[in-house]
């Protein structure tokens, strides 16, 4: 039961960084409450918490009301999608390689990297779907944005260093 609650609460701040907003520094401002709950589990913490200020920012009933009716279709959809299967990939090593990938994932998604916010959030997204369900297919497709992630990021940090001298050496 933990660490369904902690997939979720990351989940649900992870979920905003899977829409392409275009919003600079977003995956910065979801990322930190992420790691600092990622950091409570694996310190053994039975349930997560947030620090005051950002914990006592939150929904009125009556929007959480409205919101979970209107995605109530969608939640349907999921919740037929995502099951238990394949458990194989959620319990023992496989489980253990799976949380240390999530908590990289979370710190990458921390970091102002520009460009490299969507592959590591649906990662991390299907990891917690995983961890909620106990869904193997969804933690190979984790692990599938995992490695696009890694190729990604050092693309991102070889080629983008290289475009970057190009650029002040032109103008310059």
């Amino acid at each position: 039961m933990e660490t369904r609650s902690y997939a979720f609460a990351i989940a649900a701040l992870d979920i905003i960084n899977v829409v392409p907003t275009g919003i600079p520094w977003l995956s910065t401002i979801t990322g930190v409450p992420m790691f600092l709950l990622a950091i409570q589990y694996f310190l053994g913490r039975p349930s997560p918490s947030l620090p005051g200020f950002i914990g006592r920012r939150g929904l009125s009933r009556r929007r959480l009301q409205d919101f979970l009716a209107s995605a109530r279709g969608r939640i349907e959809r999921l919740e037929s999608i995502v099951r238990p299967r394949h458990d194989w990939w959620v319990g023992g090593l496989p489980r253990r390689a799976l949380l240390i990938a999530w908590f990289l994932l979370i710190i990458l998604l921390a970091l102002p990297v520009p460009f490299d916010n969507l592959i590591p959030a649906l990662a991390i997204l299907f990891f917690c779907l995983a961890l909620l369900e106990g869904d193997g297919v969804m933690a190979m497709l984790g692990w599938f944005f995992t490695v696009v992630t890694v190729i990604w990021t050092i693309f991102l940090l070889t080629v983008g260093h290289m475009v970057i001298g190009q650029l002040l050496k032109a103008i310059f």
